[in-house]
């Protein structure tokens, strides 16, 4: 089940908040509770997706991008997900997610979510997202415009270069077995 409690907690602590740039980091404190687990007694590999969700939203209202997409009917769409796994998240553990844009390209807007307790990083998702609008998907660069941000992105981290161009080459495969197969 999607927890929604969660996320309304997490974007009400925002009321009266002042917007932070787009590329600072921001935090949202959670804590592990018994649905959050798996068989093996920590946070489920899936979860940890589902936790990023939350505090991806917390970064869009945070810095004004959730108002900017919205006057421009655009809603966020996440195309691609990495996790990486470093610790266990048990029960009843608090923890931080700390959530910052890492760049843009054309296309694509790159998040990077750390989920961190005690100052170690237990894990990271990471996400490639765009905002689709009535006309398709924007340019992240107009959106950032229309926030008075620099349009011009951040260099991006070997990493993310790496896994753009792997995700860009897994899309390419699977339109090329559609078109084989006659569904595209």
């Amino acid at each position: 089940m999607y927890p929604w409690l969660r996320l309304i907690h997490a974007n009400l602590a925002l009321l009266g908040a002042q917007r932070v740039d787009t590329l600072a980091i921001t935090r949202v404190r959670l804590r592990v509770w018994p649905n959050d687990l798996d068989f093996n007694l920590h946070v489920n590999n899936g979860r940890y997706l589902t936790l990023a969700d939350i505090a991806r939203m917390h970064w869009f209202m945070s810095t004004g991008v959730w108002e900017a997409a919205r006057g421009s009917r655009a809603i966020p769409i996440v195309g691609d997900a990495l996790a990486k796994f470093r610790k266990d998240l048990r029960v009843f553990q608090s923890f931080d997610i700390e959530t910052r844009m890492l760049g843009w390209d054309h296309r694509w807007g790159f998040l990077e979510h750390r989920f961190v307790r005690a100052g170690r990083v237990l894990g990271v998702v990471a996400i490639r997202g765009v905002f689709k609008g009535p006309d398709g998907p924007m340019e992240p660069s107009a959106l950032l415009s229309s926030l008075g941000k620099p349009t011009q992105s951040p260099p991006l981290p070997q990493w993310i270069v790496d896994w753009n161009a792997g995700c860009e080459s897994l899309s390419q495969l699977l339109r090329d077995e559609e078109q084989e197969t006659g569904l595209r």
